[in-house]
């Protein structure tokens, strides 16, 4: 392939996909804990980062690390505190950091173009170093995502569980909002700083709409993470010639929006599936005939009800009683 001949494009797609892996990992304690949004305040946060790397003249990437990093760190002192809620502590973010990056800018005399390559990302133009770093902060982030995961997932679920399971509570907080600062500066060169968090989220939403345990959860949306990072670089440049950032950034949502409606019938039908709860049994209406003949292989799901079975089909539950059925 003509494509794998061009340097440029091979680093592109080797940091695409260290990306999508490394993002959803974070992304989905993030979505468990109810900071679907916590990505994006970093990523504004990693603005100012970038900025003192521009001014020093020192690599935005390192710089951006640290900022972000304390950013987080901030973030979980305050809502550890209760002196803020979530919402205003990261509002402070959004508005310091964006504001602090743009200001820093202009004093380093660097042109609003050249911040906007992290803003919204230039996959395409990243350097065979920034590539080494991409691919060892994801690395670190998956190593540590998905080997610590029983402990970050009991943190995330129910801290008070957590707590009297023995596990240091403030410490797995301060792991994961470190863990979602350095996935924000991985994603940094892909798909922007104003647009990371969408890649650390929407493959988590899409994963949860198809799965319904934690690990099924966390692998299906590194994979889908992958598939719209190699995807949207591909579409980018091979069909579209567009901006490979925001094209990723697409593609995933375009992933959910297919994934949405399978969801609501997933989810439904596991409803049905549940018995009924036996202290309020539900009332049966009597029906004379069946086109099914309903038994232990018959095909539909069969849910236990008090001292029988219903068979599930066609929306609707049956009871084979007698020479009857009855149907609720």
């Amino acid at each position: 392939m003509d494509i794998l001949t061009l340097d440029f494009m091979v680093r592109a797609m080797i940091a695409a996909v260290f990306t999508g892996l490394a993002a959803p990992v974070v992304g989905t304690y993030l979505v468990q804990r109810r900071l679907a949004l916590m990505g994006d305040g970093i990523g504004h946060v990693a603005v100012t980062g970038v900025a003192l790397g521009l001014l020093t003249g020192t690599s935005p990437t390192w710089t951006a690390i640290g900022v972000a990093i304390l950013g987080a760190i901030v973030i979980e002192v305050i809502r550890e505190q209760g002196h803020a809620n979530g919402d205003v502590a990261l509002a402070l973010l959004f508005y310091g950091g964006i504001a602090g990056g743009v200001l820093i800018t202009g004093v380093a005399g660097q042109s609003a173009a050249r911040l906007q390559e992290y803003l919204f990302g230039s996959i395409t133009t990243i350097s065979v170093t920034d590539v080494w770093v991409t691919m060892a902060l994801a690395a670190l982030v998956i190593l540590i995502g998905v080997g610590l995961s029983p402990q970050l997932f009991a943190v995330a679920q129910d801290q008070e569980f957590a707590q009297v399971a023995g596990l240091n509570i403030r410490f797995y907080n301060v792991l994961v909002a470190v863990l979602a600062a350095v996935s924000v500066t991985v994603a940094m060169r892909t798909v922007g700083l104003l647009l990371v968090s969408a890649l650390m989220i929407v493959p988590v939403a899409t994963a949860q709409q198809l799965t319904r345990s934690f690990r099924a959860t966390l692998l299906a949306s590194m994979l889908l993470g992958v598939t719209a990072s190699f995807g949207g670089l591909m579409f980018a440049a091979l069909v579209a010639d567009v901006p490979p950032g925001p094209t990723i950034v697409l593609l995933a949502l375009a992933c959910f929006l297919l994934t949405w409606p399978m969801g609501v019938l997933l989810r439904r039908r596991r409803r049905q599936g549940l018995p009924f709860a036996e202290l309020d049994p539900l009332a049966h209406d009597e029906i004379d005939e069946h086109p099914h003949e309903h038994g232990e292989n018959c095909g539909h799901p069969a849910v236990p009800h008090g001292d029988h079975v219903d068979y599930l089909h066609d929306g609707h539950r049956h009871a084979p009683h007698g020479i009857h059925y009855d149907e609720h």
